[in-house]
């Protein structure tokens, strides 16, 4: 079996078992997609959809992120980790989007990488959910379970996944099977214990099979 025959089963098991799913950070304006991805570094979707209310009613637009200090916004996502970080980074990428970019964001990943704290994997996000462009966005569960699969050869560079992924997954189908990916690691095919006897991929897993 070929890495795109693979990736074909893999891609039709997944949209079986998780037909309906999406992004997992809740936003309602693009800009907050983009600060929610920047919290979500080691951090949980979970707990970032628990700080996000109350600091986008603070800061309700790319403006006030831009205006504020640091500090302040730090003092709404202290329980994200490396919040000190997070904040100079939410503040300065406002500031940036507001006085290089008229208060738009970017629908290039050339563009965006950019901006403060962005890095490939919230580019690809952001080109993928907000623009519908072909997007690999490769976190901790992509990178996991799609080397497990044997979709790639079992790296942990993220760039180097997002090029295996890209020359065996047909553009249409990328940012779909990456949000199945990261809902698949979650739920099933975790990171300590792979639940491999409920797995519906696992007819087709390197992993189970023994051969990765």
């Amino acid at each position: 079996m070929t890495k795109k025959e693979r990736a074909e089963l893999v891609i039709d098991g997944l949209a079986e078992c998780y037909p309906d799913v999406k992004c997992a950070l809740v936003y309602k304006k693009p800009h907050e997609l983009l600060i929610a991805t920047r919290l979500s570094a080691q951090c949980t979707d979970k707990r970032v959809n628990m700080v996000t209310p109350a600091l986008f009613e603070k800061f309700p637009d790319i403006d006030s992120f831009a205006a504020a200090e640091p500090d302040e916004v730090a003092e709404y996502i202290h329980s994200c980790g490396l919040y000190k970080t997070k904040a100079v980074d939410i503040v300065m990428m406002c500031r940036m989007l507001r006085d290089d970019f008229g208060g738009e964001i970017p629908d290039t990943i050339e563009q965006l990488v950019k901006l403060p704290g962005v890095g490939r994997k919230t580019a690809n996000l952001i080109v993928g959910d907000l623009y519908g462009k072909p997007a690999l966005v490769c976190d901790t569960h992509v990178i996991r379970v799609s080397g497990r699969l044997g979709l790639t050869d079992g790296t942990k560079d993220a760039l180097k996944v997002e090029k295996q992924l890209a020359a065996i997954i047909k553009p249409d189908d990328r940012l779909m099977m990456c949000h199945r990916l990261v809902w698949h690691g979650r739920l099933v095919c975790s990171a300590a214990k792979p639940n491999c006897s409920e797995c519906r991929l696992s007819g087709f897993c390197k992993f189970f099979s023994g051969t990765k």
